[in-house]
């Protein structure tokens, strides 16, 4: 028995069953999350799909099913009886068309959490138009906010709508109904927009309005690249270090690691002293290596950090003790799921992603199906079976 199967069951959501409609980027980090913790996710993919484009399949096993076909969507039905989740990636309306919409299966099911996971959300004048992370993050008034002085708004990848305000959002409203349902005993929908989890992940945003914090133009805030000393800076090797020596006991640090006298210094807080002051201190930063600053601030309060690619940021030592990053059976190193639980962990699958069509009959026997079943949907092409190679 493997570490995770001799696991699962310990996890936190141990016991839980999910099917995720196969889909791009949200959804599949959505599963993943449930899976790291312990879930039982089936993800239910397209048959005659020439390529699978889920790099977040960790943990989870491969039905390949062609729901176009009323005998596919009847094996939705009927595995949906016995799910507790369903994650639905799919533009508004087309779940119902496929007569697979909430009112059906709530009704073969009622205990089903149903959570349907859009950009815009299942209502509105967008809700059935195509978009993607940056034009949730637009539409939110996050976007708006993004960027240094004089230049254009920028969206930071794809990280903060599609995966923050989508993925992460969709999860904890999961997490949220089934507990729930512990109490009531019924299932319900989640209506989960892209647009409204990253608007509601910048809630501080709006609240922390009066107090000045974003009283001038984007870009000359004390928080968004405009304060001298919440700042990245390049250092003699061509790499960076970010500074966040927001209070005043952790910025006469910095001045003092950085060999400046701050008498000579202007007043921290004064805006119209930023730019130069930022120009003073790239000067500084400029004259050592990045490793040089490191041993200078590592063990202060002076809010100075390296500025890690991928390829350093599992070695350091930090992230090392902790083991924040973990490798599968393939060597591919990814972060480790958070946050650490103490006495249900998650206990990630350290075995490499499935095919489409992998687990389809292990799958369907665990549902009920019986052999003669599954044969018959297999020689009528709504399912398919894939079986690894002998030597993967």
């Amino acid at each position: 028995m493997s570490r995770r199967s001799a696991g699962t069951a310990a996890m936190a959501l141990g016991g839980v069953r999910v099917l995720e409609l196969a889909g791009l980027a949200p959804a599949p980090f959505c599963g993943m999350i449930l899976a790291d913790f312990g879930a039982r996710v089936v993800r239910v993919d397209r048959t005659r799909s020439a390529a699978n484009n889920d790099v977040q399949a960790r943990g989870k096993r491969s039905l390949a099913l062609d729901l176009k076909r009323p005998s596919g969507a009847a094996v939705l039905k009927r595995l949906c009886r016995g799910a507790d989740v369903l994650i639905e990636p799919f533009r508004h309306g087309v779940m119902e068309k496929l007569g697979l919409g909430p009112e059906v299966l709530l009704q073969e099911n009622p205990r089903l959490i149903y959570a349907r996971l859009t950009g815009f959300g299942q209502t509105g004048k967008y809700a059935k138009s195509a978009g993607h992370d940056i034009n949730y993050l637009a539409l939110s008034g996050v976007l708006s906010k993004l960027g240094r002085k004089d230049e254009k708004p920028y969206a930071p990848l794809n990280l903060l709508a599609d995966f923050a305000g989508g993925g992460v959002m969709c999860a904890m409203g999961i997490v949220t109904a089934l507990y729930e349902r512990t109490r009531s005993g019924k299932g319900q929908v989640i209506d989960a927009s892209m647009v409204e989890g990253v608007a509601y992940l910048s809630s501080f945003l709006w609240k922390s309005q009066n107090l000045g914090l974003w009283s001038r133009p984007r870009g000359e805030n004390l928080l968004d690249s405009g304060a001298p000393f919440y700042e990245t800076y390049k250092t003699s090797d061509g790499k960076f270090v970010a500074v966040g020596a927001i209070e005043p006991q952790f910025y006469e640090q910095l001045i003092k690691g950085l060999g400046l006298d701050s008498d000579k210094m202007p007043s921290q807080l004064n805006f119209s002293d930023w730019p130069e002051m930022k120009k003073k201190i790239a000067s500084v930063f400029a004259q050592k290596t990045q490793a040089e600053w490191c041993s200078i601030f590592d063990g202060t309060d002076a809010c100075v950090t390296p500025v890690l690619s991928f390829d350093d940021v599992a070695s350091h030592q930090h992230n090392k003790q902790r083991s924040s990053f973990i490798k599968n059976d393939q060597g591919e190193i990814s972060p480790r799921p958070a946050p650490l639980l103490s006495r249900t962990p998650a206990v990630p699958s350290f075995k490499r992603d499935p095919f489409i069509g992998e687990h389809t009959e292990e799958i369907l026997l665990e549902y009920g199906f019986t052999k003669e079943e599954i044969a018959k949907l297999h020689s009528d092409e709504v399912i398919e079976f894939r079986k690894p190679k002998a030597n993967l």
